[in-house]
């Protein structure tokens, strides 16, 4: 259950997106008196009276007047430009990713000043935080060091997220995400999106030509389990000193070939042979290298990952 009252009006925005449209269904099942939705475009209407869309940016003044016009109690930020995007378009990847989440939060800042009731904000940052990694496992106080623009831009908001924050101003808790599967498959621009399309390739009996190689390590979560999470950076207390602003969420640490296993757990032992791998070497880089991962700050904290590679599979597709 939700605490209806930390969400009396919430803001999603990107509320369209894989990971938004997923939040917005749990919050149906127990539905918040005022919920706003923004993004480009919506494919249905809205589902219910307390359900309001809102269609452009949100880092549009004249978007985040009509969303705000009723002060804001929790928004998740969801919405960005892709990492492999971003990185092939700078100009839109610094407008979307930097830009406006920044309109947004001083936005927000400023109807605290007028409230006296700072917003809880919930940003999706991401791993790509952290740039490449070696083979020692990561803590969660791993220095950060992006190698791409996606990256750079989400420590960059994070960090004025925890200033205003210090400052009384806003009430915000940054996640950062890992891959989540299983995404649609036809989603482009995302480079880690041979995580999400392995899956729907073998559950559909078909072969996938992955560009990593069988060896390769990534960091995984299913979509419900980050909707747990986001929902409870959402109600979690925030008050200490210092309060923690900015999480790294525990995640499962799974080779290629320990999901491969898994998936033929699920959909039979020839499932496995549909798989070939035809390794593109900056992908596995970027997205097939990652280490173990340490987070008993966050697991203490309330945070969860899926539990095994089986249940990830069982979630994800």
């Amino acid at each position: 259950m939700t605490d209806r009252t930390a969400l009396k009006h919430t803001v999603i925005t990107g509320a369209d997106g894989f990971v938004g449209r997923a939040l917005v269904a749990r919050l149906r099942e127990d539905p918040v008196p005022r919920l706003t939705l923004i993004d480009q475009r919506f494919d249905q209407a809205p589902a219910g009276p307390h359900i309001h869309q809102v269609c452009g940016s949100f880092g549009d003044a004249a978007v985040l007047e009509q969303v705000l016009e009723q002060p804001a109690d929790t928004v998740f930020h969801l919405a960005s430009v892709p990492g492999s995007l971003a990185e092939r378009e700078h100009a839109l990847g610094y407008q979307v990713n930097l830009q406006a989440t920044l309109t947004l939060a001083h936005r927000l800042a400023e109807q605290s000043r007028k409230t006296g009731r700072p917003a809880r904000l919930v940003f999706a940052s991401s791993v790509a935080v952290y740039g490449p990694l070696g083979a020692d496992p990561v803590r969660e106080d791993q220095p950060a060091r992006p190698a791409i623009s996606y990256g750079a831009h989400k420590l960059m908001a994070e960090i004025e997220l925890a200033d205003l924050s210090r400052r009384g101003e806003l009430d915000a808790v940054s996640l950062r995400l890992p891959g989540i599967v299983a995404r649609p498959a036809s989603e482009s621009g995302h480079g880690s999106a041979f995580m999400s399309l392995v899956m729907h390739r073998l559950a559909a009996g078909q072969p996938y030509v992955c560009p990593v190689p069988a060896d390769a390590t990534a960091w995984w979560m299913s979509l419900p389990c980050c909707v747990d999470n986001l929902l409870h950076a959402a109600t979690m207390p925030t008050a200490g000193a210092p309060a923690p602003r900015t999480w790294q969420l525990p995640v499962l640490h799974l080779s290629m070939e320990q999901l491969l296993a898994a998936l033929a757990r699920r959909y039979g032992p020839h499932s496995r042979a549909l798989c070939t791998h035809e390794e593109n070497a900056a992908i596995t880089a970027l997205f097939g290298r990652f280490p173990p991962l340490q987070t008993p700050l966050a697991l203490a904290a309330g945070f969860r990952h899926d539990g095994d590679a089986d249940r990830l599979v069982a979630a994800s597709v």
